[in-house]
């Protein structure tokens, strides 16, 4: 008994939904077209190459990281040095800071 107002609710809260209108998405001449055509998947997996993880590619992936690290860490700095930020402050102020 405790579950008939719970699922009342749910079954009410369904009817609140809204559906995309479907009708007229598809073109016409996609409506009329053959289904696809079913094909073997081993040539396609024949053809495929062979993508593991090698030592040489650890070593490529790890240097890869560390240019990112660095760079990044040259980022963080300051874009305005301090002898530039002096002059700004006293173009715009007209006092000069030591």
């Amino acid at each position: 008994m405790k579950r008939a107002p719970l699922l009342l609710f749910a079954v009410l809260l369904t009817g609140c939904a809204t559906f995309p209108e479907l009708e007229g998405t598809v073109p016409a001449h996609m409506e009329r077209a053959d289904f696809p055509r079913l094909v073997p998947v081993e040539p396609l997996m024949a053809g495929a190459t062979d993508t593991q993880v090698s030592p040489e590619t650890e070593a490529a992936i790890l240097a890869r990281v560390a240019q990112l690290r660095a760079r990044a860490a040259r980022l963080k700095g300051t874009v305005v040095d301090q002898g530039a930020r002096a002059r700004m402050r006293a173009g715009v102020t007209g006092i000069v800071e030591h």
